[in-house]
């Protein structure tokens, strides 16, 4: 979710030129410090990410009362408001993308290379599973028995069902870090950059008040993943599937949708302009 933008000034204002694709495998990023500390901050905030929603989750099944707890409102708030947060710190240094369908995404548009792109959803595992295993050393009780956050297929849903909100809520979500993050965009709007966060994070906030009542919300491998190792129960292990292949589909159909039909219509729109102002 990084600005990747080079912005030029022209006689008619801003403008702006595409980085070039990323390699598909680039052995020297291994050199690098910076794609060490790329891994370390996925890690990091995958880890937060998890221990505040999970928490949160688990805090709120806890609650007896009909008005206890945050209610499904304040969960939504939870997992939009960790990722609004999380993007903002550590965009700079990773991109931000602590969802491997994200880092699917943008493989799949060439903004990184298959190696890094390998990587960060290690990295991002790993940290969801180390976020969630904090959260049950610390609520160990509650968490074993109310679910321990994992997604699962609610009942009165079939599996197509919950595999086609898993496809949408994910599409929702990277279409939004494609729009948020387009050089294009970033170059004739400058304050677009600075609020990239916040309309990532408000797109997970409404996602997951959609989809909630039906798998609980995954549209994020990792947080799934994370939550199904710990809690480690037959039925999270069942429905698994569904968290994986949904938002890696939505990724796929997001990307192809914003960056091949979309943004390529927008670019020629704009050279016919310009080679053409009077019309």
């Amino acid at each position: 979710m990084t600005k990747e933008v080079s912005v030029e000034s022209e006689q008619h204002g801003k403008d702006y030129r595409d980085p070039p694709p990323a390699p598909l495998i680039d052995m020297g990023e291994f050199k690098l410090w910076s794609f060490y500390r790329a891994l370390i901050a996925e890690f990091i905030a995958t880890l937060l990410f998890l221990y505040v929603t999970i928490a949160t989750v688990i805090g709120h099944k806890e609650q007896s009362g009909p008005c206890g707890g945050v209610g499904l409102l304040g969960i939504a708030w939870a997992f939009g408001g960790m990722i609004f947060i999380l993007v903002y710190c550590t965009a700079g240094i990773s991109g931000g993308h602590i969802n491997p369908a994200v880092t699917f995404g943008l493989f799949l548009a060439r903004k990184v290379s298959l190696l890094r792109a390998i990587f960060y959803m290690v990295a991002q595992c790993l940290g969801a599973i180390c976020g969630v295993g904090l959260v049950k050393a610390f609520m160990h009780h509650p968490y074993n028995r109310l679910g321990g956050g994992a997604n699962e297929v609610a009942h009165g849903y079939t599996k197509g069902t919950a595999l086609g909100a898993e496809i949408i809520g994910t599409f929702v979500l990277v279409y939004t870090v494609f729009s948020a993050t387009d050089p294009k965009r970033s170059a004739r709007d400058s304050h677009v950059p600075v609020l990239a966060p916040l309309p990532i994070g408000f797109a997970v906030f409404m996602v997951h008040l959609a989809t909630i009542p039906i798998t609980g919300t995954g549209i994020n491998p990792a947080r799934s993943f994370g939550a199904a190792v710990i809690y480690n129960n037959h039925k999270a292990w069942d429905d698994h599937w569904i968290f994986w292949v949904g938002p890696f589909v939505g990724a796929l159909a997001a990307a192809a949708y914003h960056q091949y039909i979309l943004r390529a219509a927008a670019i020629k729109a704009l050279g016919s302009f310009r080679s053409n102002p009077t019309n």
